[in-house]
Formats: C-alpha cells, sequence, structure tokens
C-alpha cells in the first residue's frame, strides 16, 4: 500500500454481496483526498442457498473458491492470509464457529479450500482476507446447506406442468438452474413447464425425514421421448413424435442432435463428482401408444436407448451416478398403462442398471388433471407423486447413509 508523506490513512471496511474494503488518504497540505487501491473479495463457491451433497451421515467437504483483486493495475496488494468459518445450529448444537485458514498465496488472486462441516443447514458462511495483520477484504454466504441433492430428468410429469404451484414449506429445499440456487418455487428453474410440480413437497418430506436440507436440480422437457435425450450422432429408424431435436440424413433415417444431452449432462456435471445423491427419471408417455404407429417406440428398442442414455450420461459426468428409473406410460382414462414400455423401464432396474423408482401409472381418477380427463398431474395427484417418490427414495437413502464405508 502507498504511504503519502504528513498524510493520514482511513481505511473503512464496507461489507456487502461479498464486496469489501475500501481505503483511501488524504494529503494534508492540499487537503484532497488521494486515492488508494480498493480490495474486492468475491465468492464463486458456495452461492447462496446452495446445497452441497454429503459425504456421510455426519457431513462433508464444502469448497470454498474466489478471488480477491486490486483496484490498481498490478495487483501488489494481495492478502496473505484468508480464513473461513461457519456458523448456526446443527442436530449436535451450536457450531463452534472458529476461524479457518484457505490456502493463500500472496502473489495470487485466486483462492479454493475445503472445510470440513456438519450435515445441516442453512448455515453461515464468512471469509475474510487479511494482509499485515489487517482485515482488507471481507465476504458472507448467509444460507449454506449440507444435506442432500437430486436431479430431476424426463417429460413434463418431471417438470413444470402440474394443475397447480407449489413452493417449500420447510424452508429448507433449494432449486439450482446451472447459473444460482433460489428457495424452490414452481415453476422449478431449469426444468419446462410454467404450472406446478411434486418437488418442493418431495423435497419437504425428505427434509423433514432427514433434518438436512434438500438441493433439487430440475432438467425435465415435456413431451420429449428418450430417443431425443440421447448424444449426438446416434441413430434413429423411428421419428420421436417430436421433430425439433433431430436431423434426416436418409430416407427412413435420422440423427439426434444431442441438444439436450449436452445441456443434461453440463448442468449436473457443474455439481462435481459425487456431487448429487441420484438422478430421477420420469418418462415414457411419448414413447408409448403414439397416435401414429411409426412413432412409437417398441420396448425393446426403449430399453435399449434409455441404458444407453444412462451409461453414456456417467461417462459424460466421470462418475457412475445412481438412476431411479418410474414407470411411466399413462395417457388418459382409457390408456392407463403401455405393458411394452413397464417391463423395458424394469428390466434396466432388473439388470442392476438403475434402481426401480415409483409405479406412477397409479396416479389415476382425480389425481389428473381436467377431471380426470388429462395426462399431467392435479394438485391432488402432485402431492400423491411426490409421496410415491418419497416411498421409493427415503429407504434406500436411509440404508445408504447407515452402510459401511469400507465393505
Amino acid at each position: 500500500m502507498k504511504t503519502f508523506r504528513r498524510s493520514s490513512l482511513i481505511c473503512a471496511l464496507t461489507l456487502a454481496l461479498g464486496w469489501v474494503a475500501i481505503c483511501s488518504g488524504a494529503d494534508e497540505s492540499t487537503n484532497t483526498a488521494v486515492p488508494s487501491p480498493t480490495l474486492h473479495l468475491n465468492l464463486s463457491a458456495p452461492l447462496d442457498f446452495q446445497v452441497t451433497q454429503r459425504t456421510s451421515v455426519a457431513g462433508g467437504e464444502l469448497t470454498i473458491a474466489g478471488s480477491i483483486t486490486s483496484d490498481a493495475k498490478k495487483n501488489d496488494l494481495l492478502p496473505d492470509k484468508v480464513e473461513a468459518r461457519i456458523t448456526g445450529k446443527a442436530s449436535t448444537g451450536e457450531l463452534p464457529g472458529a476461524w479457518q485458514p484457505l490456502p493463500c498465496d500472496s502473489r495470487v488472486a485466486g483462492f479454493r479450500g475445503q472445510l470440513t462441516v456438519p450435515a445441516g443447514g442453512w448455515y453461515r458462511l464468512e471469509v475474510r482476507a487479511w494482509r499485515q495483520g489487517v482485515v482488507m477484504a471481507s465476504a458472507v454466504v448467509e444460507h449454506v446447506g449440507m444435506g442432500e441433492v437430486f436431479v430431476i430428468a424426463g417429460q413434463s410429469n418431471s417438470a413444470n406442468y402440474g394443475e397447480e404451484t407449489n413452493q417449500t414449506q420447510t424452508g429448507l429445499v433449494a432449486a439450482f438452474d446451472g447459473a444460482r440456487w433460489q428457495p424452490a418455487a414452481d415453476p422449478e428453474p431449469g426444468a419446462g413447464g410454467k404450472k406446478g410440480s411434486f418437488m418442493p413437497m418431495f423435497g419437504d418430506a425428505l427434509a423433514a425425514q432427514f433434518h438436512v436440507p434438500i438441493g433439487i436440480v430440475a432438467t425435465g422437457i415435456g413431451s420429449t421421448s428418450v430417443r431425443e435425450w440421447l448424444p449426438n450422432g446416434t441413430r434413429l429408424d423411428r421419428l420421436p413424435p417430436l421433430t425439433k431435436n433431430v436431423t434426416t440424413i436418409g430416407n427412413g433415417q435420422w440423427e439426434v442432435s444431442g441438444s439436450i444431452f449436452e445441456n443434461f449432462t453440463a448442468r449436473i456435471k457443474l455439481l462435481g463428482t459425487n456431487g448429487f445423491r441420484a438422478v430421477l427419471w420420469h418418462q415414457g408417455e411419448s414413447d408409448a401408444h403414439q397416435g401414429k404407429a411409426e412413432r412409437t417406440l417398441p420396448g425393446d428398442l426403449y430399453r435399449e436407448y434409455l441404458e444407453r442414455l444412462i451409461r453414456d450420461s456417467r461417462l459424460a459426468i466421470g462418475w457412475s451416478a445412481p438412476w431411479f428409473v418410474a414407470q411411466v406410460s399413462y395417457h388418459n382414462p382409457e390408456d392407463t398403462s403401455s405393458p411394452d414400455i413397464r417391463a423395458a423401464q424394469k428390466s434396466v432396474c432388473d439388470d442392476g442398471l438403475a434402481l426401480l423408482g415409483p409405479d406412477t401409472d397409479t396416479l389415476t381418477g382425480d389425481l389428473r388433471e381436467n377431471n380426470g380427463k388429462g395426462i399431467h398431474l392435479s394438485a391432488k395427484g402432485l402431492k400423491e407423486h411426490a409421496n410415491l417418490w418419497v416411498k421409493v427414495v427415503g429407504p434406500w437413502l436411509e440404508q445408504q447413509l447407515n452402510e459401511p464405508k469400507n465393505k
């Protein structure tokens, strides 16, 4: 920091949304302000309301990353120490709130480190940067969660097409759209549709059961066939009901654009290795009993395509994420199921590639919109849809948390 003859240095620490201390001086001979460089501390992780996937029932590692820069042309005022602390109340009691060091090099603006954090939230994160014994910059994240994260994928009933909107009632469910986290409120960011979903109720039930925040990553797209979710270049000989995600390459031959696959895997890759608990797949209506028979997908092809989607998505994100596959094929009161598609969905699970999700073809009558005539779910149906997923995921999650680390 520059010094000035016969000047007094006045430092004011300003805290707002991760931005920081401003230092200025005054030249007594001219009584004019002499500007000194301003330091900025900007956190890139964690984000406000972010839920980090815990690694054990006790908790996990929270990544803290950011950069510290100066308004000066040269970054010669970088801090020589960065530290952080987590405060709040866990299930075991109030957190000690001790300051802990983060990696720091006074020649480098960026930093990244980890703190071990108990399961629970919302916690408060504080980060501060020192130089020569003086705090030069600070940042705060008000809502930090260490809990469970789930990816929701498929078509409309995995997205925002329900009859009534919902939002988290516990305040412990947050949604991630690929750029920011926010309290879960329909329509859930990142998924198709503008109406309601089962996701806030699903999250609330798990939050109440496991006493941790729940993260939701909604990626469902209405009316999509499993064919449209496949990687770029996948050849098809049966055209899906919607064609905007395929290209004609010959007579009766098409190729998948891969845009859905790329967006899907890019979003969940942001969560990191082992960064979520499972993918919940709810899709099948657009492959079963189509108005044009040539658009209907036989069970063996559905099985082949779904298997490829699961395997290739795991390769794309770099780890073997668990998948739940629901049994889904309902169209209307006269067409409540497709045995062919249901058998294909179950076979993927029987062979150990995925876990069997709920049977949502059982959601009939007033559980569907338009007094039971629609394919989407009524307000009552959305609640029951959430319950079906909780009945499947809850016991499995309990088992995962109670299993020894090293078998």
